[in-house]
């Protein structure tokens, strides 16, 4: 198990770029399985997560070349299915809840697919029954292996249908957008996930041949193709990553340009920061955030009331970064609180904070209300674990503003997210060691 020591209250400066984006990486690569054809993959993170996919891909037979750091070339001609079945693939496929979107390509092209079940975050239930219940639409029929937590879908031939999701599940989309692309005639997806990497995928998968309107909407339509070719994509830059190094811009007082933010594809990020007072500066296809040397203060709602920030799905805010905004709002002036609806173990974390001398209350699993210092009395330095990847970040940033050295066990949460995040940090002036 690795180990950061971190030096806090050190100002930070200089100019960081975003990596690519995780949650639009595991989409895009299970899409590879979709054709025979050479598919080329740019600004891919590495990262535990997605390092562990493309290692998943290898074993499934995918030929895979990497061509330079961050782009690699796939190509699914001889796709290994036995493999599916073995007992190896049982323990691979486990350890990572990205290999979940494997089975909609998979069953779209090959008329099976199977997945034990997969792992990642701890963070709260997290069901997959969005994703099959819309394979069994499709077609398909599902099975599952309760001794081997082993799930299984199979169909001849999948046909076009209109599916109503019960949750506007991102993954869950993702995974069945990919089976209805080779399904015979036109399926319609009613409270689709929007996210932009959702719309990543899909603009992809048209460039491959697909034939899928309403991208950017809740209702997708897909007429289906006899069959994909290849093509070459570039992933967009991590949103959470760039929220990431925005609430850490804030929680030290530093100055900070994050490059190349895809600005259009940020959604609510900027403003939901500004809410909490922090300056955030449009240039050109970059963020500034300038030295917030008095402190920020969290806005009130017009008639006085504190202010909410709550996830929801994509035009709303993403529940990746509600662990960031409740770390920068210790800090604060002011009081907020945060509800995080989708997952109920996501908070529980801040008990971290309060060792640190945090002022959190945790109402239930799903609110926390923040009463911010407003810099007039500095976080401590400690020795945590990082549960996951989110809150494993926002532990990180609290030390790097904490007085004194604050250890972190069990870095692997965040490596999973997060490239050489360590380098990154020492190149901005932060005083970080893995240990």
């Amino acid at each position: 198990m690795g180990t950061f020591k971190i030096e806090g209250s050190h100002k930070l400066n200089g100019e960081i770029i975003p990596q690519g984006a995780k949650n639009e990486a595991l989409q895009i690569l299970c899409a590879v399985l979709l054709t025979p054809e050479k598919v080329t993959l740019n600004n891919i993170p590495d990262i535990i997560d997605v390092n562990k996919l493309i290692t998943l891909l290898g074993k499934l037979g995918i030929k895979i070349e990497k061509l330079a750091h961050g782009s690699y070339s796939f190509r699914a001609d001889e796709v290994d299915l036995e493999y599916l079945e073995s007992s190896a693939f049982k323990k691979d496929g486990r350890g990572l809840r990205g290999s979940i979107m494997i089975i909609g390509p998979l069953l779209a092209r090959f008329g099976k697919g199977y997945i034990p079940k997969p792992g990642g975050d701890k963070i709260g239930r997290r069901r997959l029954d969005t994703h099959f219940e819309g394979f069994i639409k499709l077609g398909a029929t599902f099975r599952y292996n309760k001794e081997d937590y082993f799930y299984g879908v199979e169909a001849k031939k999948l046909k076009g249908t209109f599916i109503l999701l019960d949750e506007a599940s991102v993954t869950g989309t993702a995974n069945i957008v990919m089976a209805s692309v080779l399904a015979e005639g036109t399926t319609t997806i009613y409270n689709a996930a929007c996210e932009p990497y959702l719309q990543q995928l899909c603009k992809m998968l048209n460039r491959m041949g697909a034939k899928i309107s309403g991208i950017g909407s809740n209702m997708l339509t897909i007429d289906g193709v006899a069959s994909l070719k290849g093509t070459e994509h570039t992933m967009l830059p991590d949103m959470v990553e760039i929220g990431s190094w925005i609430g850490l811009a804030a929680m030290t007082k530093s100055a900070l340009t994050i490059k190349n933010v895809s600005w259009g594809d940020l959604g609510q990020i900027p403003d939901v920061f500004k809410k909490l007072g922090i300056t955030i500066e449009r240039r050109g296809k970059d963020i500034f955030i300038p030295e917030h040397t008095n402190g920020y203060e969290i806005q009130n709602y017009i008639d006085g009331s504190i202010l909410t920030v709550a996830d929801a799905p994509w035009p709303g805010f993403t529940p990746d970064l509600l662990s960031i905004i409740l770390v920068v709002a210790t800090q604060a002036k002011g009081e907020v609180l945060v509800h995080q609806k989708m997952f109920e173990s996501r908070l529980f974390f801040v008990d971290k904070l309060i060792d640190m001398g945090a002022k959190i209350i945790l109402c239930d699993p799903h609110r926390a209300t923040v009463i911010g210092h407003d810099f007039k009395s500095d976080l401590k330095s400690t020795t945590m674990t990082s549960p996951d990847i989110r809150a494993g970040i926002s532990l990180l940033i609290a030390a790097l503003s904490a007085k004194g050295t604050s250890t972190i066990h069990n870095i692997e949460q965040i490596d999973r997210g997060y490239e050489r995040i360590d380098e990154r940090l020492r190149a901005i002036g932060a005083k970080i060691e893995r240990v």
